[in-house]
């Protein structure tokens, strides 16, 4: 028998997932910067981004791409050595980039067969942190007018449930109501039963379109790939170019990721990779973690596809949270101020606690990229496992996994004992 056959990935690490049902619609006000009526900004007191403003206006000076003070990088690396020792993972690389300087560290081995070392080059699949570059892509069509965010999705793909209701931003914001591919058991039973097999967006909107809705749009929160699998093809509709095309041309290019990546269906890892190991869609009584490293990324499309590396994602991080060389001022601040309260998920990111940025979770590898808006920090941690550990009631762990721990994936638990080294804990939300 197969277990639950997790597929958190690409859905998102419930680090950052908060149901702030109803919190996203907001009164009309004046047009915005994107070409829309904007969410209601929290208060000061309340918002997950103190200052927007600030955040998408601030300089980053010249030493953060100097090497990090001695002293800082070995607070850092004893952070990272316990959670790494922590985790279920045999390797992990680790970069942060603050105004003192850059450092990056890679841990364990990059395949526990031949105990080949961990590099801090490695290409790694980075699962849901594709949803971000997503997002973006739409919310720089919007800002060019092209699109607005209050567009019905049925302006660009037909044969959506509430398709003449559910606007482009209840997709950013996953309280469209419309179900996840990744929750049919069917499809489930496909994706394990021949993880080579190439999909395409047409075939996974298919699947979750043919679920029922969860809830009426706008109504509550559900993480959703269909979703940005539908933004995707929104992407592709407005511009009339493909997906990778556009990724190219409006982020990758710009920002000089020359690592980062939509690989085309048929690709594998670029070299240097390491090898990814799971226990999804493994038998209920196993506990031997399987190698996922050449299963097809397709099913995972512009809602987790993408392939990075820890060098472009501090780029792109730090990006991602400031807008800078992604989007205008004004639309910046209406992304940082989209998310509600203190932790939840807005246009295409999650936040807590001034923390903004995605995990990312493929069979086989867990991401986590994050921007510390309080003090200009970003983190990335890369891990070639998707296993968690701790005291877990519904995943699957390793048999060795010290259960006194809160459940944490890998990559997410490395993450939490940096941040805390860099002097602001990330709090993720329990998993189970």
């Amino acid at each position: 028998m197969i277990s639950g056959r997790r597929i958190a990935g690409p859905a998102m690490t419930v680090a950052l997932v908060t149901l702030m049902a109803g919190c996203v619609a907001a009164p009309a006000r004046s047009e915005s910067a994107v070409g829309t009526s904007p969410s209601s900004t929290s208060s000061p007191t309340t918002a997950c981004v103190a200052d927007p403003r600030a955040v998408a206006l601030r300089t980053l000076p010249e030493q953060a791409r100097a090497e990090m003070p001695n002293a800082s990088a070995a607070s850092l690396d004893a952070a990272a050595v316990a959670g790494f020792r922590a985790a279920a993972t045999s390797g992990a690389v680790v970069a942060v980039r603050s105004p003192q300087g850059t450092w990056i560290r890679s841990y364990g081995v990059a395949d526990p067969t031949t105990n080949a070392p961990m590099t801090t080059d490695v290409y790694q699949r980075i699962g849901s942190v594709t949803k971000t570059f997503t997002g973006t892509l739409v919310l720089q069509l919007a800002e060019r007018g092209k699109l607005t965010l209050d567009d019905p999705i049925d302006t660009y793909v037909g044969g959506v449930p509430n398709g003449n209701t559910v606007t482009l931003r209840m997709l950013l914001t996953m309280t469209s109501g419309i179900a996840s591919y990744t929750s049919d058991q069917h499809f489930i039973d496909q994706l394990f039963a021949d993880p080579q097999k190439v999909w395409t967006p047409d075939e996974l909107l298919a699947v979750g379109l043919a679920l029922p809705p969860l809830f009426a749009p706008g109504e509550k929160f559900n993480y959703s790939n269909t979703n940005t699998i539908l933004l995707g093809k929104v992407i592709e509709k407005v511009t009339g170019e493909p997906y990778a095309d556009v990724l190219t041309t409006q982020i990758l290019g710009p920002l000089g990721l020359t690592r980062t990546s939509m690989p085309p269906a048929g690709d594998t890892l670029p070299e240097p990779h390491a090898g990814g190991f799971t226990l999804q869609g493994t038998p209920d009584s196993s506990t031997n973690p399987v190698n996922a490293t050449d299963w097809n990324p397709t099913w995972a499309g512009a809602a987790g596809q993408m392939v990075s590396s820890a060098e472009d994602l501090l780029k792109y991080g730090r990006a991602l949270g400031t807008g800078q060389g992604l989007l205008g001022t004004q639309a910046q601040e209406e992304r940082l101020a989209s998310v509600p309260g203190q932790a939840g998920y807005g246009l295409g990111v999650g936040c807590i606690d001034g923390w903004v940025g995605h995990t990312g979770e493929l069979p086989g590898y867990n991401t986590t990229l994050f921007y510390d808006t309080t003090a200009d920090t970003t983190v990335v941690v890369l891990a070639n496992s998707d296993i968690p550990s701790g005291g877990c009631t519904e995943s699957k762990t390793l048999p060795d996994t010290d259960k006194a721990l809160p459940c944490m994936d890998p990559a997410v638990r490395i993450f939490t004992a940096v941040s805390t080294a860099t002097g602001h804990t990330f709090t993720p939300n329990p998993k189970s």
